[in-house]
């Protein structure tokens, strides 16, 4: 596979549960000048995250600080707690040949694409609704009202895929991995 080079800002958006951060680290994995945007948050670390490499853990008072500083591209409160992506991560990918991808919410692509109109946005969606529970409880990092919460989210977010450039359904890793692959390739117009 020849290599993709941006720069590109890419909005990958799915419900909880739906593969996206998955789906964001095959990509990575797949092509160099793809790399993750790393999203602050205020939620705890779960047991398998790492600071600084999957989110930038701060508190409430942290994450305040920054919003009235206006750092943040976007921002959304996000089943009980802040997640955003600040502007200095998306400003200096753009500068290099990069396709920089945000593994972020329905509301926050909504807000990006009003803020950075050339992203890329790609909804992703599980193959069937009992899917996306069953990976929610395998998982084992939410509780049951937790996971009732986020599974009602998914109901609402499903419906927001039409205002996404591109919908993928996520059946398997590799084939979605291709058809976002060649999604970025027609959008930076590489043969």
């Amino acid at each position: 596979m020849s290599e993709i080079k941006g720069p590109l800002l890419l909005v990958i958006s799915a419900p909880s549960g739906g593969g996206k951060t998955t789906l964001t680290r095959e990509l990575v994995r797949r092509n160099q000048y793809f790399v993750p945007s790393v999203s602050s948050t205020t939620r705890p670390p779960r047991p398998t995250e790492i600071p600084d490499q999957d989110y930038i853990f701060m508190d409430q008072e942290k994450f305040e600080t920054l919003i009235a500083d206006n750092a943040f591209a976007e921002w959304a409160e996000v089943h009980g707690h802040k997640y955003g992506t600040l502007k200095k991560t998306i400003d200096e990918s753009l500068t290099q040949e990069k396709v920089l991808i945000l593994t972020i919410d329905v509301q926050g692509a909504t807000n990006i694409k009003k803020t950075y109109p050339d992203s890329m946005t790609v909804f992703v969606k599980p193959p069937d609704f009992d899917i996306l529970e069953t990976r929610l409880r395998k998982r084992g990092t939410e509780n049951e009202e937790d996971i009732r919460r986020r599974l009602e989210n998914a109901r609402k977010e499903m419906t927001e895929s039409k205002n996404f450039e591109h919908t993928v359904l996520n059946d398997r890793l590799e084939r979605v991995a291709l058809e976002i692959e060649s999604l970025v390739k027609q959008k930076l117009k590489i043969s």
